[in-house]
């Protein structure tokens, strides 16, 4: 591609100015200056918004680790024609769980703790029998919510065939 400043100036009758403005390229301190101010202003107001995507996430990824250790702890089941149980650490389902063959006392699945930013409510524990269903219904769902003002909720339930589901929503 030909220069556009290459002898423009004597065909169009401009002074050396001209030749010496159209030969500089780049940017000036000043302007690269209001771009990083301008990048700081747009920084600025997305933040919030990526934090309530960040406890959003937080939540979904919580109500699909415990929706999927469910669905392990009823195949397992099933496999090993046992009783499986999902339990919480020391009580409290947000300090994590594990998927234990009650019978042998194999751990099949232990979930580490989640951030303070998820809190998890179940009940005592579930647990299948060796066709995948609930041994005993559950006393209440699990509830999902983050600390950041409660606006994400999951709500997983199992019905009594042993399938969990998870909805977008406070527990009843």
């Amino acid at each position: 591609m030909p220069d556009m400043c290459a002898n423009s100036h004597e065909k169009l009758g401009y002074t050396a100015a001209w030749s010496s403005a159209c030969a500089m390229s780049g940017f000036t301190l000043i302007e690269a200056l209001i771009v990083v101010v301008i990048l700081g202003v747009l920084m600025t107001l997305a933040a919030p918004s990526f934090n309530k995507m960040i406890r959003s996430e937080a939540i979904k990824t919580a109500s699909f680790d415990v929706f999927s250790s469910l669905i392990l702890a009823r195949s397992e089941a099933i496999t090993r024609n046992a009783t499986v149980s999902v339990t919480p650490t020391g009580g409290n389902w947000a300090n994590g769980w594990e998927v234990k063959d009650t019978v042998s006392g194999t751990v099949i699945r232990k979930q580490n703790s989640f951030s303070n930013s998820v809190a998890i409510t179940g009940p005592a524990s579930v647990s299948y029998n060796g066709t995948g269903r609930l041994s005993a219904a559950l006393a209440q769902p699990f509830g999902l919510v983050d600390s950041g003002g409660g606006f994400n909720t999951r709500c997983i339930t199992v019905d009594l065939s042993g399938r969990p589901l998870v909805k977008k929503e406070a527990c009843p």
